[in-house]
């Protein structure tokens, strides 16, 4: 299968009642030994300036109070490890270049300047991700538990948090709730 990095997987309405319902993530990472991706539509109940207070990063707190940003919940691996989606600057430590419009940072510092001149245009924080080991999510693919499209910056970053599912979903020309969860196989 062709590497599904930097496409959105789309959770098909068969996930109702599980932590990825209507979920959208981005896939950060997709090779032979698995895939790794951020969910990008569940705010976890806390804003940016309030999670640099408790990191104790809020240096310039006028300048962060004005972000207004959610902090979201990126899946249920490491819930602890915050993940930062940003268009690019290549002055972070632990960076990692996913495309010519978007790097993941996993430091610390790119959370402090946040709010700085030396913040990334857009960006998004997430807490924890969302993991597959080899071929899983190619299974999960198969019995139609996901669909994917090609990443957009748009979605991730102009489109609300409650509305980026409905979004997708919609870019894909159908409706999805026609669709059945039953996969076929000739």
């Amino acid at each position: 299968m062709e590497s599904l990095q930097n496409h959105f997987l789309i959770a098909m309405p068969s996930l109702k009642d599980t932590f990825f319902e209507r979920s959208v993530i981005y896939l950060c990472e997709h090779d032979e030994k698995g895939a790794m991706g951020i969910m990008i539509n569940r705010p976890l109940g806390i804003e940016v300036d309030e999670l640099l207070q408790q990191m104790e990063l809020d240096d310039e707190p006028e300048l962060v109070s004005s972000l207004g940003a959610k902090v979201l919940i990126g899946g249920p691996v490491n819930p602890e490890r915050g993940f930062v989606l940003h268009t690019p600057q290549d002055f972070w430590k632990n960076s990692q270049s996913l495309t010519d419009e978007l790097m993941l940072t996993t430091s610390r510092d790119v959370l402090s300047a946040l709010g700085s001149k030396d913040a990334p245009k857009q960006f998004i924080i997430a807490l924890g991700y969302a993991g597959w080991s080899r071929d899983q999510l190619e299974q999960e693919l198969a019995d139609n538990t996901w669909l994917s499209i090609p990443a957009s910056t748009a979605l991730l970053f102009d489109v609300k948090h409650e509305e980026r599912w409905q979004t997708a979903t919609e870019s894909l020309g159908f409706d999805i709730w026609q669709l059945s969860n039953q996969s076929g196989h000739a």
